[in-house]
């Protein structure tokens, strides 16, 4: 939870007549059972079997998205000792969801987050490796690091890393795991049947890398992929986050989706960019954004409402104000005021493994902002987590949301967006069927596909046609 943000609609700032329009980058993010889902609606799906992930991949690629995203969370996360039912409850492992994927679709990038802080560089390199040539190029890699000890129990190596380390470890896995791709130049098979051989090159394969994480070698035993690479994504939006998506990545989550905020996160990353040799449009930025949809404006604003009261419910409300509050707070009227009682602040904390724990660095001071707010706006419980949490970014009749998403990327605050719906697996539909449309009247979204890979989706050079050591498109 953070301030109340925003909810965009249809005023944004005039484009230049003399500037060419963007194309938008659309892509679809598979949530995981929490509260931007309404998994106790009646027309929501599973989040396990795999006929929710083929139906929603499949809208997806019929709405001629880039790509299709999965997270992916490492341990199931707790609130005083206990798995919270109310949340994330579970998630098939993602290489296996997404190659299954690649099965029942033929355009749609198949993107899935892989840790760097547990895994080792060869086998991560050979299971995307080996997904692209699955999809005829059509992988990409969401790197991130793991902040916690609570996940890193699940592992060998246990604890965690400090922030320094965490990015440095993430950034050599990286560079090695590129050093495996580039084992093979791409023209060693040779299949022969005629004289017998197979490889014009016994030595394909080869790497040698030592450094302060990872020493060393041998032979990678998965010939280079149609795009050599996967796409890479990052997610970080700390000055350390930012730095290694500037310097490294080809596109980066955002979680600034409003005009103002957009607008300065895009234009901090791009600037870094020069620093590395790489230009503006070698980076691309998707915020995550919400979505309700009506037949008229007023009619979507009534359905968020609602959609927001589904989301948290009175038992959602107390758990999420446990994240600042640190404290049991079962006993409170969720519809009642909030806690006088200040915040436990120590480092035993009560919500194990959730990034927003992070969020409250000062727990005493958001707990004043909160009541304070609280008191103006005559908010409880509920309504505080609600209107400070829980806001749809787009919100209107598909007319009004189609304009705003592309004012929005003509604005240069994102070069378009992940889309969160809150049902699944159905909840893409109605945008594939109502908005997409009207992007393509527009002339900012595409009709057809224009290439096989995601890179080609995603406007982004081949590694192979980038000349000399790679720098990231």
């Amino acid at each position: 939870m953070s301030k109340p943000q925003k909810q965009i609609h249809s005023k944004s700032p005039k484009q230049a007549d003399h500037k060419p329009r963007k194309q938008i980058h659309l892509a679809a993010h598979f949530p995981g059972v929490n509260n931007t889902t309404v998994w106790s609606a009646p027309e929501a799906g599973s989040h396990i079997e795999f006929s929710s992930f083929a139906h929603f991949a499949r809208t997806a690629e019929r709405a001629k998205f880039d790509f299709l995203f999965l997270a992916e969370g490492l341990r199931l996360r707790e609130q005083g000792g206990q798995i919270y039912d109310l949340d994330v409850v579970g998630r098939p492992d993602t290489f296996t969801v997404l190659s299954a994927l690649a099965a029942v679709t033929e355009h749609l990038g198949l993107t899935g987050t892989i840790n760097s802080t547990f895994n080792e560089p060869y086998e991560v390199a050979r299971q995307f490796a080996s997904l692209d040539h699955l999809t005829g190029g059509r992988s990409a890699w969401n790197v991130v690091t793991s902040w916690d000890a609570f996940t890193g129990e699940n592992f060998r190596r246990g604890g965690f890393l400090p922030q320094e380390e965490r990015y440095s470890r993430a950034k050599e896995f990286l560079t090695t795991a590129g050093e495996l791709f580039d084992s093979w130049r791409g023209d060693e098979i040779l299949a022969d049947q005629a004289t017998g051989t197979f490889l014009s090159d016994a030595k394909a394969g080869s790497f040698v890398h030592a450094g302060p994480h990872f020493d060393i070698q041998g032979q990678f035993n998965v010939p280079r992929s149609p795009q050599g690479r996967p796409v890479i994504f990052q997610a970080g939006d700390s000055e350390e986050g930012r730095e290694f998506a500037a310097s490294t990545a080809d596109a980066i989550f955002s979680r600034h989706a409003t005009l103002e905020e957009g607008q300065a996160f895009y234009a901090d990353v791009k600037r870094r960019l020069a620093a590395y040799g790489r230009t503006p449009d070698q980076l691309k930025i998707l915020p995550a954004a919400t979505f309700v949809l009506g037949d008229t404006d007023a009619e979507a604003e009534e359905i968020a409402r609602d959609v927001r009261r589904q989301q948290v419910s009175g038992a959602t409300a107390l758990k999420h104000l446990e994240f600042v509050w640190n404290r049991d707070l079962s006993s409170y009227d969720p519809d009642g005021p909030l806690p006088d009682i200040d915040p436990d602040v120590n480092d035993q904390h009560i919500a194990k493994g959730r990034a927003q724990v992070r969020m409250y660095r000062d727990p005493l001071a958001t707990a004043r902002e909160w009541r304070e707010l609280a008191a103006a706006r005559n908010w409880s419980i509920r309504d505080l987590v609600i209107n400070t949490g829980n806001r749809q970014t787009f919100v209107g009749a598909p007319a009004t949301v189609a304009k705003t998403i592309n004012d929005l990327v003509q604005a240069d605050a994102s070069d378009g967006f992940i889309l969160v719906p809150h049902i699944t697996p159905g909840g893409l539909d109605a945008f594939a069927d109502r908005v997409v449309p009207l992007l393509q009247e527009q002339g900012v979204f595409r009709s057809e596909y224009e290439g096989p890979t995601l890179r080609h989706h995603l406007g982004l050079a081949h590694p192979d046609d980038m000349g000399g050591e790679r720098v990231a498109s």
